[in-house]
């Protein structure tokens, strides 16, 4: 990054504000919500994918010991799995199914040059903005439906940190409301750390020092996104997809424009 100019720093720190948000408040989203805004900015997916992951790793660690704390003082025992935020039991069922096409993602995404890289970035943003934009968010309704989406899921958060929308459409169906946001921070938190391993192994720059100016950025949002979430528990908000779904649509063709243009 030390050769951009001080604009583009900014808007970098701003999309790391909004990734917090979004982040703390939905349980997923942080990084298919502000991948495309970074690679508008400057087309490097593997500068920005080791930020976003270390962040993620922090605050959904963070937000787990937080919650799990709070309640673990009304809680008859220490180890009472009832009181835990995570539905640690269907997590373990389904994270076998999700490894390996995980493992196949993250392998392509270090054999793949960035513009093609971000090309499919774009492309899979597209398909979600346009079910955000008209209220249909993909949705699972059977087994086969469920394995297909959380292997489809594993594969595109190997490759990119995006597969949430799909893997959200199938923990929807099995997980309670209330510990559904900290059950995705857990998956994300084991799918991440493999990614990471994997950046280690290849050599793969984490850009470790950016991470003293980025990480207070994404703890702002972190902190609002929190508020957002305790709001959301208790209603639904259709506009607020719409309106997400719209803008994340006119920044995908952006993008798609953009990347054809260097292919």
């Amino acid at each position: 990054m030390a050769e951009l100019s001080y604009l583009q720093l900014a808007l970098i720190g701003l999309v790391f504000v909004w990734s917090g948000f979004v982040r703390s408040g939905l349980g997923f989203g942080g990084s298919v919500l502000s991948l495309p805004f970074l690679l508008m900015i400057d087309n490097q997916p593997l500068v920005y994918l080791p930020i976003i992951a270390v962040h993620l790793l922090f605050f959904a660690t963070l937000t787990i010991w937080q919650n799990n704390r709070s309640r673990s003082a009304g809680a008859t025992a220490a180890m009472d799995t009832r009181a835990s935020t995570v539905d640690w039991a269907y997590l373990w069922r389904v994270l076998p199914i999700m490894i390996v096409p995980k493992l196949v993602g993250v392998f392509g995404l270090l054999m793949l040059p960035n513009t093609l890289m971000s090309l499919i970035i774009f492309v899979i943003v597209g398909g979600y903005a346009i079910s955000y934009m008209l209220n249909k968010p993909f949705k699972s309704n059977s087994r086969t439906l469920d394995i297909i989406f959380l292997m489809l899921g594993g594969y595109i958060s190997g490759t990119s940190l995006i597969g949430a929308p799909l893997i959200i459409a199938v923990f929807m169906n099995h997980v309670a409301r209330e510990k559904l946001r900290d059950t995705m921070f857990a998956l994300w938190v084991i799918l991440v750390s493999i990614k990471m391993a994997a950046f280690v192994w290849a050599g793969i720059d984490l850009q470790l020092i950016h991470h003293l100016w980025l990480l207070p950025c994404a703890a702002v949002g972190h902190v609002f996104g929190l508020r957002l979430h305790d709001r959301l528990l208790t209603a639904e908000s259709p506009v607020f997809f719409r309106v997400l779904g719209a803008v994340l649509f006119i920044v995908t063709l952006l993008g798609v424009y953009q990347g054809v243009r260097q292919l």
